[in-house]
């Protein structure tokens, strides 16, 4: 199960994510009585589940690197099978993956990975964590990814959820050594390993004591697995049966975990279900051992809890009682054991069972609420008004809206009609993602508050309270603020509100690449939000020493009815960077950094607003450049024709069908996106095509694959073959024929052009390569031999092929000057 990578797609306009202070973060942590967002509409069945869950006292934190690496049909049983309150935490959010459904890399891919995630957890009923580390990108070994991670923060997030989740048992997918494949696995393991110890060691990390207390789990173990050409299973292991079918869901676990993984799209993870018996295999790590499942002598029943006998009476007269079709009757028993469970004196499961019952109490109840706005975004300072509406539909439960908020209602429901009422909320902070507040480093989020520490999402937006009287009993509900509309095709839509910053811009391009020392322009499109009819804002450039920016400071005035202003300003490399690159950022009033709205949308997540800075990349390329024209077929997503139009190529991206109508004499060059051969259908019908056009005189120009799941192995007009060698180092010394006309027309390539590359020289390269092919470039990773793999050139006919695995997917938007010289070339015709 190794990391796997991604895709990407549109940009539109609307959200969900942060809103609160850390004291009344706390609070919501801390809370007793208030179910933040929680309105399940359970049927029958589900709530019967989760009825027999209420007797049930155990928990399993599940711990890996990514998203992906989490065993789903574990997590499911654990879950629903099992009834233990189950966890993943998943060290980083896959940012540094490839993307197979669009062109969104680091961390767009990072925002989508974390909603699949969710997704995944809502079918498999898991809960969901992060820490702060950010996935940089394939690493070989354990020590260069804590490097980046900084390990004794993300030891300090790993301690701090274990304190808080408080698992019995803690499970690694990865062991600590080479069997776990790659250098975040590995770390993944040593970080729970040495989190199992120092989680219980009130010397460890003491600053969280005010917070949580020291937890000692019962024993850490490693799920062993059979799968990448390894077996790490055996026999003499801890071995559980979990292919079990849950007459309750109508499903087994194999089934679930087939849904619940196929929600990785962005991985292209979809799985095909498995049914009947299923062996999962652990070894023991830490911890006192098991010999039968993994909470092997763990009292996981009420009788951990002292004095739970009221309690325990409760709960097995509520599920012994239970009609299907009349589940209000089990209401009176459940606010009774509601106000029961005060007297417990385990403040964690105490609060943990009154979650699960109030969330039962509106599931017997029939009830049903929400708070809806009716635009997607406003901006921050306006005065938001929020319909809220509210039913209950089972008979002879009295249901009484006392408040919306501070907003005295004092409203009784009638049974299956719905009470509408409207309040007023102040929009006061941003719904940008809490990790993305502050610049990332290149290894690990900054986030300033650790309290907010494990949080897949901003657990502060905007919401609205609705506290209730069910049958006599108090009970408040948080509801989060949420926008609706019907989409044609897809019925009615629930998207988060999205809170904007008052003034937000767009460039024309994120990339300002000078050619040969020459300006050029960029026009910033402004949109001032919110409310307020005129306003006026001071941004002033910075962060580009060196290069010159014209006009370096501006005022914006928007009067009355005027909402979008724009302004060009023009960058110019000074003689000091010629050869530099530096990113240009603006500040508005001299105290807020200038941010865009960027929308990320598919059908499979909720649509993801937020608002990285207006950051231009300023790059200045001495450059020769003849190509004027080039195709361009997109294979899983990447930006290179954006990129290549950032230096005055034409790019005509075709589709499958126009390529194989198309006359190509007219071309340059043709380019393939990455992993084409592993995702479009007709490639081997389109690399006919292609071969001949190659054939008689054109040039093709061949991204990265991978080598499992090829559409076609047929890549190139000579034979080779595609392993999983790369190289992660970006600096990595690259050796290369200084006399291979690649290297000297119509750029003179040398060793500066491969400097500042980022994140990775190359992946995947070639092998068993055909001799009819030169392979001007080799390179390696510290330790490791030469490959000659990355960089694959044949004269073909009266034209030139071309197969690369150097990473310019992530280069050329980065404004790398010698990456663009060097593909310049290799789209070129040799002199």
């Amino acid at each position: 199960m190794c990391k796997m990578l991604c895709w990407r797609k549109s940009l539109s306009l609307s959200m969900r994510k942060p809103f609160l202070s850390v004291i009344i973060l706390l609070a919501g942590i801390l809370s007793k009585s208030t179910v933040q967002a929680q309105n399940p509409q359970w049927n029958a069945a589900e709530i019967k589940l989760n009825l027999e869950k209420l007797n049930v006292l155990g928990s399993v934190l599940y711990f890996a690197a990514h998203p992906d690496d989490e065993n789903t049909r574990l997590i499911a049983w654990l879950a629903q099978e099992k009834k233990y309150r189950t966890g993943y935490l998943s060290l980083t959010r896959g940012d540094g993956g490839q993307n197979l459904i669009g062109t969104e890399q680091g961390v767009e891919l990072g925002l989508i990975r974390t909603q699949e995630l969710l997704a995944a957890r809502k079918i498999d009923k898991g809960e969901q964590f992060f820490s702060s580390a950010y996935d940089f990108g394939f690493s070989k070994t354990p020590e260069e990814t804590f490097d980046f991670w900084d390990k004794q923060r993300v030891l300090a997030e790993a301690v701090w959820l274990i304190r808080k989740f408080r698992p019995d048992v803690i499970i690694t997918r990865f062991p600590p050594d080479a069997r776990g494949g790659h250098g975040h696995h590995q770390a993944s393991a040593m970080l729970a390993h040495e989190a199992f110890k120092a989680a219980a060691d009130p010397k460890q990390f003491p600053e969280q004591l005010t917070y949580v207390k020291p937890w000692q789990a019962k024993r850490l173990l490693w799920n062993t697995f059979n799968f990448g050409g390894q077996d790490n299973t055996r026999e003499d292991q801890l071995k559980v049966d979990i292919g079990n079918y849950n007459a309750l869901i109508g499903a087994s676990y194999g089934e679930i975990a087939a849904h619940s993984r196929s929600s990785h799209k962005s991985q292209g993870f979809g799985s095909a279900a498995q049914r009947g018996s299923s062996i999962e295999y652990f070894e023991y790590v830490d911890g006192s051992p098991a010999t039968d499942s993994p909470l092997d002598g763990i009292d996981t029943s009420w009788k951990r809890i002292p004095n739970s006998g009221t309690v325990q009476s409760l709960i097995e007269k509520i599920n012994q009682n239970y009609k299907v079709d009349k589940p209000e009757s089990a209401l009176s028993d459940l606010l009774q054991l509601y106000k029961a469970l005060d007297q417990i004196k385990d403040d964690y499961w105490r609060d943990q069972k009154k979650k699960e019952v109030e969330k039962l109490i509106l599931a017997c109840s029939g009830i049903w609420f929400e708070s809806v706005v009716r635009h997607p975004d406003y901006a921050m300072g306006d005065q938001i008004n929020v319909d809220n509406a509210i039913i209950a539909r089972r008979p002879g439960v009295i249901v009484q809206l006392v408040k919306l908020n501070d907003k005295e209602i004092h409203k009784n429901l009638v049974n299956n009609l719905l009470l509408k009422d409207s309040i007023s909320v102040n929009a006061s902070i941003s719904t940008q993602p809490y990790w993305l507040n502050e610049p990332h480093a290149k290894g690990k989020f900054n986030v300033s508050e650790f309290n907010l520490t494990g949080y897949p999402e901003n657990p502060n937006n905007p919401k609205v309270r609705f506290e209730l009287m069910i049958n006599g009993t108090a009970i408040t509900f948080d509801q989060h603020i949420q926008y609706k509309y019907t989409d044609p095709v897809r019925g009615e839509i629930y998207n988060p509100v999205v809170i904007l910053p008052q003034l937000t811009a767009k460039s024309s391009s994120p990339l300002a690449l000078t050619q040969n020392a020459k300006s050029v322009k960029v026009n910033l499109a402004f949109q001032k939000n919110g409310q307020a009819r005129s306003q006026s804002f001071r941004v002033n450039a910075v962060g580009a020493k060196g290069w010159e920016i014209n006009p370096a400071s501006f005022e914006l005035q928007f009067t009355s009815g005027v909402n979008s202003l724009s302004k060009e300003i023009t960058i110019s490399p000074s003689e000091a960077t010629v050869s530099s690159i530096d990113t240009l950022l603006f500040q508005v009033d001299q105290k807020d950094r200038l941010k865009e709205t960027k929308t990320i949308g598919y059908n499979h997540i909720p649509e993801i607003v937020y608002f990285p800075d207006v950051a231009i990349k300023m790059s200045n390329i001495n450059l020769i450049n003849a190509v004027k024209k080039i195709a361009y077929l997109h294979g899983a997503g990447d930006l290179i024709p954006e990129s290549l139009s950032a230096i005055g190529i034409k790019v005509d991206v075709l589709t499958s069908e126009q390529l194989l109508k198309s006359d190509l004499s007219g071309y340059d060059a043709v380019i393939l996106g990455v992993r084409i051969f592993n995702v479009n259908k007709d490639i081997a019908q389109i690399q006919n095509r292609l071969l001949d056009y190659v054939n008689n005189g054109g040039t093709l120009v061949e991204q990265y694959n991978v080598s499992n799941g090829l559409v076609s192995k047929n890549i190139g007009p000579y034979a080779f073959n595609l392993g999983r060698n790369r190289v992660t180092d970006e600096l990595a010394t690259v050796h290369f024929d200084e006399k291979d006309p690649v290297f000297n027309y119509p750029n003179k390539i040398t060793k500066v052009d491969f400097a500042n590359w980022v994140q990775e020289r190359g992946l995947y390269f070639a092998e068993n390569i055909d001799k009819r092919y030169r392979t001007p470039i080799s390179m390696q990773d510290p330790g490791e031999s030469l490959h000659k793999g990355s960089l694959l050139i044949a004269d073909y006919g009266k034209g030139k092929f071309v197969y690369t695995s150097l990473s310019f997917f992530r280069q050329l938007p980065a404004g790398i000057p010698g990456a663009y010289r060097l593909f310049v070339n290799l789209l070129s015709k040799s002199k």
